[in-house]
Formats: structure tokens, sequence, C-alpha cells
């Protein structure tokens, strides 16, 4: 069975997520921590639990989640993983992240491009891989069918959507992987999101202003 730790990091209130199993085999999506105290409570989790981080994966690009994927990286010695289309939203932010704050950023090299179709596996457990792009070009959202979850980034919120006015952002195309992709899963499933808290696809089917 999977478990679910997330953790909010940096101004943007970024869900930084940690999964694992019974194997203590885990991995990491979408690290958005940058201050040594987030890396403390990231890492502290994973020592107190006796976890073997086996992987960093993103649902996509943008600053707030890809702060700490360089960092942890070499901390555990674990491949990173990405959609090829956001490679250019990689490469940008070194030239953006002073202004927001954020001094100092290395950029990581990505070991494995994700592709939609594929499964992300970790111990005994695996995470199909859905294209979801909108918000970002090549954003993906990661989908477990046994416990009827999925890891979404910056797609669906609780009766909110990802923000569309950043570059490569697209209003028609988001709203389209949401209705192709994500509503087309049974109404039970819980959606973590990139920011704010979880909820259920049922539940955004009836309530999300933006797709009613």
């Amino acid at each position: 069975m999977i478990e679910i730790k997330s953790f909010v990091f940096s101004p943007f209130s970024e869900n930084t997520y940690v999964l694992y199993d019974g194997s203590k085999e885990a991995i990491i999506i979408d690290p958005g921590c940058y201050e040594p105290y987030e890396y403390d409570e990231l890492n502290n989790f994973i020592k107190n639990n006796q976890l073997t981080p086996v992987g960093i994966y993103n649902t996509h690009a943008h600053i707030d989640h890809v702060l700490g994927v360089e960092k942890l990286k070499n901390i555990y010695k674990v491949p990173f993983a990405l959609h090829k289309l956001d490679e250019p939203l990689l490469r940008a932010v070194k030239t953006y992240a002073p202004n927001y704050g954020f001094p100092v950023f290395s950029e990581p090299a990505v070991e494995r491009w994700l592709k939609e179709g594929e499964t992300v596996e970790f111990g005994n457990s695996s995470l199909g891989i859905r294209f979801v792009p909108g918000h970002a070009p090549g954003h993906v959202a990661f989908v477990n069918d046994a416990q009827k979850f999925v890891i979404g980034g910056d797609v669906l919120f609780r009766q909110s959507i990802g923000r569309t006015d950043l570059p490569g952002g697209n209003m028609g195309t988001l709203l389209n992987s949401i209705r192709t992709q994500l509503f087309t899963l049974p109404d039970d499933y819980t959606v973590y999101a990139g920011h704010m808290q979880p909820t259920t696809i049922g539940y955004e089917k009836k309530h999300n202003p933006f797709l009613n």
C-alpha cells in the first residue's frame, strides 16, 4: 500500500509529496524546498521512517516545483524525471529565480524523460503517467488505480484550475486535459494537487466553476 506524505514549502505554498510503501522505497514528487529548515523537514521524515528514495519525479518544471531537485539529487544520488516538453521551462528557471527571491538555484540534469502511458515504479508500487498539458506544455499527472488517487500538480485544484497566463500555458488545452484525462476517472478518486488541500474528481465535477 502506498503512503502519501505532503509538505508545504516556500512562499508559493507548494505541495511536495513523498510516496512510499512497505518496501521502504520512496519517490519524491515536485520538491519545492529551498530553505535549510525545509530540507531538514523533508530529510528528517525520510530518515525517521527509514525510507530509501529511488527517484525524483516532477509533474512539471515551474520554479516552485523544482527548487529542491538538484540538492536532493545530490543527497540521495537518485535520477530526476520530467516530460521532455517541459525542458525549456526547466532551463529558464535560473534566469528568473533571483527575481522571485531565490538567488541560488542549481539547474538539475534530467535522467529520464517521462512519456504518457508509461509507469513510475518503486518498491512494490507503480503509478501510471497521464499527459495533461495546459498549465505547462509537458505537464503530467501520476495515477494509481488500486488506491484511487492522482498526484496532479497544477492542473486541477479544489474549485479552481491551474493558471494559464505563464509561458506555454493555454486555457483551452488545460480544460481539455481535465475533461479527457482526469474527469474520465471515477468520482471517488482523490486528487493531490500542487497547491491547496486535496479534492476528489466527483467534487470538482459538481462544484468547479471553471468546468461547469
